[in-house]
């Protein structure tokens, strides 16, 4: 079995070095491993910083086209039977392979551990969120996932088989959130680790702050247009019913989630479009703190 490690790189040249190293000194493995970085129109010196891994990795330009195409390139150049995303500003474990050498050798689907959120110099923000150990479906782990890991959707939590990549949609943001939730459903054996295996480096605690209203705007679009993707797909997909309606509590959190980020204009139109769809219905009352919440959401959004 051979892994791709996949870093999509856009003027991140002051941490992507950090990023490949942790890639290149993977330790204590048998697993065969290619590191493949794709400059996605960059503007700074990572050429410069690149060069020094002339023949350690495989590193490829290509014009500006956001992080989904940059990945979906990355895909299509890998080699590798798995697929592990790193992103540039981000780290990994020099254990991560040694880890899940074992998942691997048994042709897991997908492999999943927990990541550890730290600043720009390594500094742990969070208390570590460690996942219970458990290999089972990609149906059950998802029904076991969605309401304790807020970081479930995304890509880098993952070793993915390659046969199992869903495309990420291209030009639009929220790429993880389209996608992961099905790749978790989709895959008919999950093994989840109780390791740590990715530091992800936090700037900002929201994507959805900032003074680009017009950026924003695209942003509740592309997460609007995902969710009526993502409840739409499960609906015609063979899973449980029980599992569909915690799709619907997962996505309509997620959706929740962001609009006290909003302000002015984006924030009417927001509560607009969730109105339309309705959201009370995708919550189940399963105890008081749901019923609370359902009531609440009717009451505000519908």
């Amino acid at each position: 079995m051979k892994v791709s490690f996949i870093i999509p790189a856009y003027n991140v040249g002051t941490t992507i070095e950090r990023a490949i190293e942790s890639a290149i000194n993977q330790k204590n493995t048998k697993i065969d491993y290619e590191i493949i970085v794709v400059n996605d129109g960059s503007t700074d010196n990572i050429d410069e910083i690149i060069s020094k891994y002339e023949n350690r990795i495989k590193y490829y330009k290509k014009e500006n086209g956001g992080l989904s195409d940059a990945r979906n390139y990355g895909v299509e150049k890998a080699k590798g039977e798995y697929i592990i995303f790193v992103d540039g500003d981000d780290y990994i474990s020099t254990s991560l392979l040694s880890d899940i050498e074992e998942f691997i050798n048994q042709d897991f689907d997908l492999i999943k551990w927990s990541p550890i959120i730290v600043d720009n110099n390594g500094k742990q923000l969070k208390e570590k969120s460690v996942n219970n150990p458990n290999n089972t479906t990609g149906e059950e782990a998802f029904n076991l996932l969605y309401g304790t890991d807020p970081l479930l959707v995304c890509a880098w939590n993952y070793a993915i088989k390659k046969d199992k990549v869903i495309e990420f949609p291209k030009g639009m943001y929220h790429e993880d959130f389209a996608t992961t939730p099905l790749v978790l459903l989709k895959s008919k054996t999950v093994a989840i680790t109780d390791k740590c295996e990715y530091f992800y480096v936090q700037t900002d605690s929201s994507i959805m702050r900032g003074n680009d209203e017009k950026k924003q705007r695209k942003r509740i679009e592309d997460m609007l247009a995902h969710f009526d993707n993502l409840i739409n797909t499960t609906n015609n997909m063979k899973i449980s019913k029980r599992t569909k309606e915690n799709v619907g509590i997962f996505a309509t959190n997620a959706m929740l989630v962001i609009v006290s980020d909003l302000k002015g204009d984006n924030k009417d139109y927001y509560i607009k479009e969730l109105k339309k769809r309705k959201i009370s219905k995708y919550i189940k009352i399963r105890n008081v703190k749901q019923l609370i919440k359902k009531v609440f959401i009717h009451v505000r959004f519908n």
